[in-house]
């Protein structure tokens, strides 16, 4: 693990995966590797009335519903639409899923313009064919060709960013479970194993790019996770990310609880703004997803390690915020502007504590960006 950026949920708690399915005597659908209560119990994490000899950390943070609908839906003949703003942790729990399930969360197709329906069936080995001729041999499948194949869970990220051409590709596939490969005299149908199942993501902001035909939204079960808004839920996600950043990076620091207090309340504060709001110009671009709390103090803990002395400050907090939040000039500079005379200024004044200087840091990153 120590040789990859970032390791696969499968790679990651492999020794956590292997501990369950060896106490794992419940009934498991398919081929799958453990069972729906030992999959929601690695998702959600273990409690005292579980009766396990270990804690089994938890992973995803959200309402117990959704994990439950989304795994009994991939034990069903439908596939699996988790949909929902940005950074609500639709990705990762599609991930904790496909690894639970069949200990293989890489077979990943990413939804853009460009995707073709290659990408979702199969392409060429050009040489091979020009050597040989078509056969199975110079045919390469695609990560969900792949997941058919070997009874696995296939993933497609940002679904709704993809043509209509490809969308309509994936209804044969999630509704006749095999592929047709015309340009083969023989073994020309690739059929899919039990087990293979489709888990999808969908950015509920990206509504009217690419819709989804009904004929392909029937094929799926849909699942709306949403923002997560709760500060107690919060700040578990964000010490749950923060601590894997500072273990893979080695550092040795304290994220001090005022400090997170500040980082999690300015967020509500721009939340409640942005409803407020009478326009979009009125709203900062960003959607102010727990992803993006997470992102600014990333971003603050390793100035203040690099470029600092070693510790978090309100002041590079503020300035991590204002420089990550204003990507449109002059508008989001002007909302943050607002916030922080409106808002933070009184809030200093009558609170004290880190806010004088969270103010301060906030101030000056504006004037250095204005």
């Amino acid at each position: 693990m120590s040789d990859l950026l970032r390791a696969p949920a499968e790679i990651k708690y492999a020794e956590e995966l292997d501990w369950l399915e060896s106490v794992d005597d419940n009934p498991k659908p398919f081929s799958w590797r453990l069972s729906p209560k030992m999959v929601r119990l690695f998702v959600l994490g273990s409690e005292r009335s579980d009766g396990l000899e270990r804690e089994i950390s938890q992973k995803w943070y959200g309402d117990r519903s959704f994990v439950e609908r989304s795994i009994v839906t991939l034990a069903s003949d439908r596939g699996l639409l988790l949909i929902g703003d940005p950074g609500t942790g639709k990705s990762w729990l599609a991930e904790l899923l496909s690894a639970a399930i069949c200990r293989n969360s890489t077979l990943v197709v990413q939804g853009t313009a460009g995707t073709t329906e290659d990408h979702i069936k199969y392409s060429w080995n050009v040489s091979m064919v020009i050597a040989k001729g078509q056969s199975r041999e110079s045919m390469i499948p695609s990560p969900i060709m792949t997941a058919m194949e070997t009874g696995a869970i296939g993933r497609f990220e940002e679904l709704t960013r993809s043509t209509s051409d490809v969308q309509d590709a994936l209804i044969s596939i999630l509704s006749e479970k095999y592929v047709s490969v015309p340009e083969l005299d023989s073994d020309g149908i690739v059929f899919a194993k039990p087990g293979f199942s489709i888990i999808a993501t969908a950015n509920s902001r990206d509504r009217g790019v690419n819709d989804l035909s009904s004929a392909l939204k029937r094929r799926f079960n849909f699942v709306r996770i949403p923002v997560v808004t709760n500060k107690k839920s919060e700040a578990q996600i964000v010490r749950f990310r923060t601590e894997e950043l500072l273990r893979r990076h080695r550092i040795e620091l304290d994220v001090p609880p005022t400090l997170l207090e500040v980082l999690l309340q300015s967020f509500a504060d721009l939340r409640a703004s942005a409803a407020a709001a009478g326009s979009d110009d009125e709203k900062l671009e960003s959607a102010l997803s727990t992803a993006e709390q997470i992102g600014v103090l990333e971003d603050a803990i390793l100035h203040g390690d690099f470029f600092g002395d070693r510790t978090l400050t309100a002041r590079t907090l503020a300035a991590s915020l204002v420089g990550s939040l204003a990507r449109r000039e002059p508008e989001d500079l002007a909302i943050l502007n607002k916030y922080l005379h409106g808002v933070v200024e009184p809030r200093s004044k009558e609170e004290g504590g880190s806010w004088p200087e969270f103010l301060e840091g906030g101030r000056d990153a504006i004037a250095t960006l204005s």
